[in-house]
């Protein structure tokens, strides 16, 4: 088995391609403004996110509605982990 970056099913040769042609296309000078823009852009994606999520939370705690699916998630973790214990506790051996 080898390691490599897979990222939306791009290998890691395709990536270090594709910034390849980014760079013959627009040039080693223009590379840096678009790299800040893509930035500048990704960070507003990921501050609406969070400002919709915050919304929706405060909405659902006015509404009287439990968000903390986790405790929830949690318990029927705990609940499978006992479960296996039992089953697997006498089957268990010392190596």
């Amino acid at each position: 088995m080898y390691a490599t970056a897979i990222f939306l099913f791009i290998s890691g040769t395709e990536i270090v391609f594709i910034l390849f042609i980014v760079l013959l296309v627009f040039g080693a000078d223009k590379v840096p403004e678009i790299a800040r823009g893509l930035g500048k852009g990704m960070r507003q994606l990921k501050d609406a996110t969070n400002d919709i999520k915050s919304e929706i939370t405060k909405s659902a705690e006015k509404q009287g509605i439990d968000v903390d699916i986790t405790k929830d998630v949690r318990q029927e973790i705990d609940k499978v982990k006992e479960d296996v214990e039992e089953v697997t506790g006498p089957i268990k051996r010392r190596f």
